[in-house]
This record gives structure tokens, sequence and C-alpha cells, in this order.
């Protein structure tokens, strides 16, 4: 696996919740900042309140190998209560050059909403490169190891699309 071949993950589960309920609790972008294990806070930007194509918001983000670092986010896919898409950008410059455009970002998220049995699967995907990032940083210091340090950080982003799921599963089940 090669960083500029946009390597990616994802996760599923079934929820016993309508998927009306369920695309309230995806598309509020603070539901999984109270789950994620990197990801801390999160806002809209340029006066949005909620997802719309385009609409930006910044994210806060840690982990134990950097502690702390911002992105932007755009909303690049929207199809109501099935699909909730946005790109990731270094637009401080964290890792390198700063990034507004979505042809350099570091990762695309987006979750997929399908009805099932009275409930709702959700799968939660992410494809990381070609833009900066603390990845590619890691890979540029040590490029004979490029294909051990994707693989270890797509098992961290399944191990928080895990948890994150885990905790959108439970609040919705139980009505929130």
């Amino acid at each position: 696996m090669r960083y500029a071949d946009g390597p990616g993950t994802h996760c599923e589960v079934v929820v016993r919740a309508p998927v009306e309920r369920v695309w309230a609790l995806v598309t509020d972008i603070e539901v999984p900042a109270r789950f994620s294990p990197e990801l801390q806070r999160v806002a809209w930007l340029d006066g949005a309140d909620g997802p719309a194509s385009g609409a930006r918001f910044e994210g806060h983000n840690s982990r134990a190998s950097i502690p702390h670092w911002r992105t932007v986010s755009e909303v690049v896919e929207l199809a109501e209560h099935r699909t909730f898409g946005w790109a990731v950008m270094d637009a401080d410059g964290r890792f390198g050059t700063p990034v507004t455009d979505l042809a350099g970002a570091a990762a695309r998220w987006r979750f997929d909403l399908t009805p099932e049995d009275g409930g709702t699967r959700v799968r939660l995907s992410a494809v990381i490169g070609p833009g900066p990032s603390g990845v590619l940083q890691a890979i540029e210091a040590r490029p004979e190891a490029e294909e051990k340090i994707v693989a270890h950080r797509l098992g961290e982003l399944r191990t928080g699309m895990t948890v994150t799921l885990d905790g959108i599963k439970s609040t919705a089940e139980a009505g929130g």
C-alpha cells in the first residue's frame, strides 16, 4: 500500500433505529467528536450551522504521537438519509504547505446509510492521501517503511471508527 494510491478502510454497524434518527446523528459533526479517540472538537465555519454541499468545518485532533493539530474539512457529498462525505485539508500548514484545494486533501471521509430490516446499516469509510499529513511526514522520514506506516495508520483509523460507530449506535438505539 502506497500513500499516493489513496489507501482506505471502512467499518460497518447495524443500528436498530430508523435512518432519519441515524442521519441526524452522523450529520451532527459534534456527535463523532464525543466518541472518537482522535477528533476532540469541531465547529462549523463561515456561518454554516449544519451540513450543506461546500460547507466547511474545523476539527481539532490529538494523538499520542501528534499532540494537537487543526484541520479544515469541506462537505463534498450530501444525499439526505444516504451519504455524508467530507474532504480534510491541512489549511494551517501543520504538515507542510497549507492546503485549501480539495485536490490536496489529506483524507476523505464518508458515512453511508442503508435502511435494513427496520434499522440502518451505517458504513464509515476513510481514504488517506494524497495531501500533506502526519502519515506523509512519517513516510518522508522513513521511505523504506511506507507500507508499514500506511498499514499502521489504517489500523488506527479502524479502531477509531469502531469506537465512533459504537457510540452512534448506542445513542441512536437509546432514542438520542
